[in-house]
């Protein structure tokens, strides 16, 4: 098929960058100055990267767009995604690749520091970005900022969106424009677990989204859709196997669970399928490193439709 032609299940704009891995004992400063740790890894990692690998393991047609450096970090994402035949298209900054450093406990809970180098009035030029999303049937935008102008297209060409505003404080004005454009609005409950039924019937009351998703871990994700008065609880789903490491379960929940709202499937079955692709990246080491696909995630469904 024609490149020009093409037409693109999802396009995920925005996130790509490289993760490094530090396991701890846990999360703490230990006593002295050094401490002996296993090897410290490199991986293609952040949030836009998982969203559109994941969507790809399951898939569908994905296209993949962003700044990256013209540096060792850049080449090593070109090459994991000229391996896993990723369609990936960038453009070049000359501020480099963005970089993040986990560190990752024992029970494989982790905490992130997060180099956003990129300037705060770096875009995506529309010339380079338009022409994807003309083509697109979902467009999936990561908060790093490049993609903000973004949305006046999306707008026009009546687009469904979506976006991650992962651990968003519910206030924070960079997260709030993302959250008032998108349809479909996904975040962690871990800053507002004291307010979280008010700031996710803010976002409704507030911009365009038809549902509002917050993920909270192993106490499972609450959603509200509009129209409705009540936010409702969904339990989680229990890792086949033992959890080692949680870095990329929210974006491996975001994946599946557009994967089957693009399906057509019911808001339910979307939970679902975000809940087992959710725990199932919970259990493999490192940041994006193995993704459930279509087969995996239909038997883990079934599995847990009947455990629900």
């Amino acid at each position: 098929m024609n490149a020009s032609s093409t037409t693109y299940d999802i396009l995920v704009a925005g996130g790509a960058g490289v993760d490094t891995i530090v396991r701890v004992p846990e999360l703490r400063v230990p006593p002295g100055d050094s401490m002996f740790v296993p090897p410290v890894c490199d991986y293609v990692a952040h949030t836009g990267n998982g969203v559109a690998r994941g969507a790809h393991a399951l898939g569908l047609s994905t296209k993949f767009i962003d700044f990256l450096g013209d540096d060792a970090q850049g080449r090593q994402i070109l090459a994991a995604y000229a391996t896993a035949g990723l369609d990936f298209s960038h453009v070049v900054s000359p501020h480099g690749t963005p970089r993040g450093v986990n560190l990752v406990d024992a029970q494989g809970r982790r905490f992130s520091f997060y180099d956003g180098r990129h300037p705060a009035g770096l875009r995506l030029p529309r010339d380079f970005y338009l022409p994807f999303l003309e083509r697109a049937r979902h467009v999936h935008l990561s908060i790093t900022g490049v993609t903000m102008d973004m949305y006046a297209d999306i707008h026009r060409l009546g687009i469904p969106s979506s976006t991650d505003l992962h651990d968003w404080d519910g206030v924070n004005p960079h997260h709030l424009t993302y959250a008032v454009a998108s349809d479909y609005v996904f975040l962690s409950a871990a800053a507002i677990h004291d307010r979280l039924g008010d700031v996710m019937r803010s976002v409704v009351e507030r911009g365009r989204a038809r549902l509002v998703v917050a993920t909270d871990g192993a106490a499972g994700c609450h959603v509200l859709e509009r129209g409705d008065e009540k936010v409702r609880h969904f339990p989680a789903v229990r890792p086949e196997r033992p959890v080692v490491d949680s870095n990329g379960a929210g974006d491996a929940f975001v994946s599946a669970f557009l994967y089957a709202l693009i399906q057509g499937q019911p808001v339910a079955d979307c939970v679902l399928a975000g809940s087992v692709s959710g725990a199932f990246a919970c259990t493999s080491a490192g940041t994006h490193t193995d993704f459930i696909d279509r087969d995996a995630l239909r038997a883990g469904c079934a599995r847990g439709a009947t455990d629900g």
